[in-house]
């Protein structure tokens, strides 16, 4: 697969069946995502979003078609690719009898980092992400809204490229929730590149891209203002509904 550098990740008639043989998960996906832009993944749930997610990553092996990431092909070299890569999943992969420290300092680890560069690294997070006061404390003894911070410090420890966010402000409240988004336009900014699953409609509104999946094919992409100029209506949400339940198929 060819790969030009503006390009993060492209995917090639890609294709995920799993052992049953009678539902594809992914049914020959072709998307690309361009470095330094965020992009959002929407679809109802079964879709196809996360296990799409999960190949790209590299932690599910496609059964047809190509992926690239960083140039790299995926899954052959995805050890080279973890290390430009950080995931924060939708479920905690925390050890909730460790402290908040801890539970990066272990993550820090996976990737080979050294005790001076994890600590200069993990002040420097605690600060932007407000957890400045909670290093020493408990995970099970954290708040939601912590325990996601929590997450979003282990998938960025080693300063990734590429991260992925599924469902990343799930039993956040907007007051947080706005934080986040500042912070992820300030990753941007650093030519990071983000993709992200969402139920949240206006929260997918400020992606640069949307992505929209049914039954393993993605149906419609674009920015937000050019798709809702498409369907002539007011919000995304109103074109998740229409799509996702199969009203429209061509627009």
């Amino acid at each position: 697969m060819s790969i030009t550098s503006d390009y993060v990740i492209e995917t090639k008639d890609l294709v995920k069946v799993y052992k049953t043989g009678k539902v594809k998960a992914v049914d020959g996906l072709n998307f690309k995502i361009k470095k330094g832009e965020i992009y959002a993944l929407i679809g109802a749930n079964g879709s196809g979003k996360t296990t799409l997610l999960n190949m790209i990553i590299g932690a599910l092996y496609p059964t047809s078609g190509e992926i690239s990431v960083f140039g790299y092909s995926v899954p052959k070299n995805r050890r080279t690719t973890s290390n430009y890569i950080g995931v924060a999943p939708q479920e905690y992969s925390l050890y909730s009898d460790l402290t908040l420290k801890e539970n990066v300092r272990f993550f820090s680890r996976l990737y080979r980092m050294k005790k001076p560069e994890f600590e200069e690294r993990f002040s420097e997070l605690l600060k932007i992400l407000r957890l400045e006061d909670k290093r020493k404390t408990l995970v099970k003894n954290l708040s939601g809204g912590m325990k996601r911070r929590t997450s979003i410090a282990c998938a960025l420890i080693h300063s990734p490229k590429l991260l992925f966010f599924d469902e990343a402000t799930v039993g956040v409240d907007p007051v947080l929730r706005t934080f986040f988004w500042e912070y992820f336009n300030s990753l941007k900014e650093k030519g990071i590149t983000l993709v992200l699953t969402s139920h949240v409609m206006d929260e997918a509104e400020r992606a640069d891209r949307i992505g929209l999946m049914r039954a393993g094919k993605l149906i419609e992409e674009g920015p937000p203002q050019e798709l809702k100029a498409k369907y002539n209506v007011e919000s995304i949400e109103e074109i998740f509904l229409l799509l996702s339940n199969g009203v429209i198929v061509d627009a």
